[in-house]
């Protein structure tokens, strides 16, 4: 297992406390209005489309070719049930930005960054129509989110930011020093920050995804849950997945599997699966939320290389979450490994001195969760079986938003057509893969450990982080 040290750090008695009858499940799955599970495929099928993954990169793909070709047949299976995994555990922040922020997009697209960057906020006003258009109940609400500097290295950086977005011709975000960020949200911690106003949306993670899944259902897409695709492979002019009771031909396949074997072998070396973790509190009363502020619900995340983020709910909890960053040899995805109690008392102690008006307030759940890492943070696509298979993956944590665009990637790549999403370099590129064990291992713990002494010596990087920096070989959460 690799991860930042900060678990090992001692928590006080107040963060134990608080975390004394958490339950050890997703706030957002544990919802009265979970829908029932879909039966399993059984027998034979064959449609047009077949997708695979029911989570937000699967239910957009489904969606849109249903929206592009109302008489195309679509077929969708997951092996567990709709939203079950990241996209029922995610911290609820859509984002416009396709490029895992402004900082990489320059460094790794410098030429077609105020295109992605328009191509995002089109992505993000399309995924808040569509939340319109069919009715989905998800809390979408446009708040912005502001990055948050803990540490006098991070506010420099800040201002960089605001003059890179300037250089390159973009609407920079608002500027906020110590005075105006604390206005916002009331932390000691905060010394400055940079509000992007339209730039990301907040919303309850698995409403949207079970939205998005009825909205499937009701335009036709014929979807089965605990049905995991277990291997592809071409039949004839189509191809055929096999299912644990049945199988599906299909003359065309988009494979939407997030952080778990893709079905095309070639694909896994670009993924690492990483483990985020994050608490909920419990509902602050009124007199708690006015000792922090925080009246426009803005999203928060910190500057730091292991970074938290925050946000508040519907019903006036604060999730916290982030921080460290788990990898298990081998790449391994289990479900033993969602919790890890040692990152959940680090995340408690964290929460507190962020919030130290909030002393006393309990946390009702602590969960965690795979994330599809890549070297390049952000997704990368392709296509497969003579361009019958499509694939989009690699989000690295911010895929809430960018999935939908993904989507029409490789609906647009099972079309052959050539669109400006398809003549993107960042489309038409790949990461660099990531090494096979166990030298993965060892990197990506001499790069975590590497990230940490960042973070304590002023953001000043180490040999090992510039190599991987002039290479374009990274880690992130």
């Amino acid at each position: 297992m690799t991860r930042s040290p900060g678990g090992d750090s001692a928590p006080g008695p107040s963060a134990l406390k608080a975390l004394a009858d958490a339950a050890y499940r997703p706030y957002w799955l544990d919802d009265p209005g979970r829908p029932r599970p879909r039966p399993a495929l059984v027998g034979d099928e064959r449609c047009d489309l077949l997708v695979v993954g029911g989570g937000y990169s699967g239910l957009w793909t489904a969606l849109i070719a249903k929206e592009r070709d109302p008489d195309r047949e679509v077929v969708l299976v997951e092996g567990q049930e709709i939203g079950w995994a990241a996209s029922g555990r995610n911290g609820g922040f859509c984002a416009a930005s396709l490029t895992h922020g402004l900082g990489n997009g320059a460094a790794r697209w410098p030429d077609e960054l105020a295109e992605l960057e328009r191509l995002g906020l089109r992505n993000l006003d399309a995924i808040e129509s569509a939340v319109e258009r069919y009715g989905i109940d998800c809390d979408f609400e446009r708040t912005g989110e502001i990055d948050v500097a803990t540490a006098p290295h991070q506010v420099e950086e800040l201002r960089e930011t605001v003059e890179l977005a300037g250089a390159l011709g973009l609407e920079p975000p608002e500027f906020l020093d110590r005075d105006a960020v604390r206005a916002e949200v009331d932390s000691p911690t905060f010394l400055a920050g940079l509000w992007d106003r339209r730039g990301v949306a907040m919303v309850h993670p698995a409403k949207l995804a079970w939205g998005l899944a009825r909205a499937c259902a009701e335009l036709g897409v014929r979807i089965y849950e605990h049905t995991p695709a277990e291997r592809l492979a071409s039949s004839g002019a189509a191809m055929a997945v096999r299912t644990p009771y049945g199988r599906v031909r299909a003359r065309q396949v988009a494979l939407a599997t997030n952080a778990f074997p893709a079905l095309v072998r070639r694909v896994r070396p670009f993924i690492a699966p990483v483990y985020d973790h994050a608490l909920m509190t419990e509902p602050l009363t009124e007199e708690q939320l006015e000792a922090i502020g925080w009246r426009r619900r803005q999203g928060l995340s910190d500057t730091a290389n292991h970074f938290h983020y925050s946000r508040l709910t519907a019903d006036r909890r604060i999730l916290w979450g982030g921080y460290d960053i788990i990898y298990r040899y081998g790449g391994r995805v289990r479900a033993e490994y969602d919790h890890h109690p040692a990152t959940y008392r680090t995340l408690a102690q964290h929460f507190f001195q962020c919030f130290p008006q909030l002393e006393g307030v309990r946390f009702s759940h602590a969960w965690g969760g795979a994330i599809d890492t890549c070297s390049r943070f952000s997704a990368f696509f392709g296509s497969a079986h003579g361009g019958r298979v499509a694939y989009a993956l690699g989000y690295t944590g911010l895929g809430v938003g960018a999935t939908r665009f993904g989507a029409e990637v490789m609906l647009d790549l099972l079309a052959g057509e050539r669109t400006e999403r398809t003549r993107l370099e960042m489309v038409r590129s790949k990461p660099l893969p990531f090494p096979p064990e166990p030298v993965r291992w060892a990197g990506i713990g001499i790069t975590q450990w590497s990230m940490t002494r960042a973070d304590e010596n002023g953001g000043r990087r180490n040999l090992w982080l510039k190599a991987m920096d002039k290479v374009g070989l990274g880690f992130d959460s």
